[in-house]
């Protein structure tokens, strides 16, 4: 009969110690723990230094555990602000544009309202407006400056008649159809207005450029008196306008007078109040002598 091929460990005395001292060690390992168990009821500060000693040891592990959860989650959270401060940025910047826009507009609204405020102060003056109508167009390709009145001979506007904005004086009035009117601005070649200093009594002629500006021409040649920054304004002779009206601000000194802008600025006006002849009388009295004069000619002819 063959022999097995493998005997057990009753037939092998290595085998047979070897599982001897497995008990023994486990028996003895049982006893201690049973010792040590029965020691930390009894007594449970005993271990205390051992504990300790055991935290010492894996201490700097768990703060360098701690360490990178903690940078971990700065990480994400510093990711986390990121995209949430675009987003939070892209609405400011959207309530910043609404906000300017707002502010745009209540800047208009404010602005038509002082207009407005103006016109109706024309309107509670002792001199009633005859009328109070937009400025429709205006000629700036040639050296005649004229505007183009949104009222005419059906509102009452007549010939001659004086047309100011809240700011002063603009022009007077040329031409006049059922529902529009040509004005003679300030700054055409063919303008001529009687002006004062507003500070005294220095009267000049304002005469226009054809360029957007005056001539202020001195009627009393001598020493110049005028000075850059001063104002004119209507001194009431010839009877077409009021005393008393803006007209012109000096901007460059010459040896007869000055060059000065119009304070009444066509381009930057909207509506305009058109006003009755402060001196009829005057005006034709002033027309009369011309007139005949004519006349006169043509018969002689």
């Amino acid at each position: 009969m063959a022999p097995p091929s493998s005997r057990r460990s009753g037939h092998s005395r290595r085998a047979q110690y070897g599982q001897f001292t497995g008990y023994v060690l486990a028996a003895i390992g049982a006893a201690l723990g049973a010792v040590l168990l029965g020691v930390s009821l009894w007594r449970p500060t005993s271990f205390n230094g051992l504990r300790t000693s055991a935290s010492d040891a894996v201490a700097p592990v768990g703060e360098a555990n701690a360490a990178v959860r903690t940078g971990g989650q700065s990480w994400i959270d510093a990711i986390g602000g990121y995209f949430a401060a675009g987003s939070q940025n892209a609405e400011l910047r959207k309530e910043v544009e609404l906000a300017r826009i707002r502010l745009k507009e209540a800047d208009a609204v404010r602005t038509e309202n002082a207009r407005l405020k103006a016109l109706l102060g024309f309107r509670e003056s002792e001199i009633k407006p005859v009328a109070v109508a937009r400025l429709v167009g205006s000629t700036a390709a040639s050296t005649r400056r004229f505007a183009y009145l949104g009222a005419g001979r059906e509102q009452g506007v007549g010939v001659g008649m004086p047309v100011r904005s809240p700011r002063g004086v603009v022009g007077r009035v040329l031409e006049v159809g059922d529902d529009s009117a040509r004005v003679l601005l300030l700054a055409d070649t063919e303008s001529v207005i009687p002006v004062r200093r507003s500070k005294d009594e220095v009267v000049a002629f304002a005469e226009g450029r054809g360029d957007g500006k005056l001539r202020i021409r001195l009627i009393n040649l001598g020493i110049n008196p005028l000075k850059k920054g001063d104002v004119f304004v209507t001194s009431g002779a010839g009877g077409y306008y009021r005393p008393g009206i803006a007209v012109a601000i000096v901007q460059q000194v010459t040896a007869d007078g000055g060059v000065a802008a119009v304070i009444a600025d066509p381009a930057a006006t909207d509506f305009v109040s058109v006003e009755p002849i402060w001196q009829p009388r005057a005006v034709e009295a002033a027309r009369t002598p011309v007139s005949e004069a004519v006349g006169e000619q043509a018969g002689a002819e």
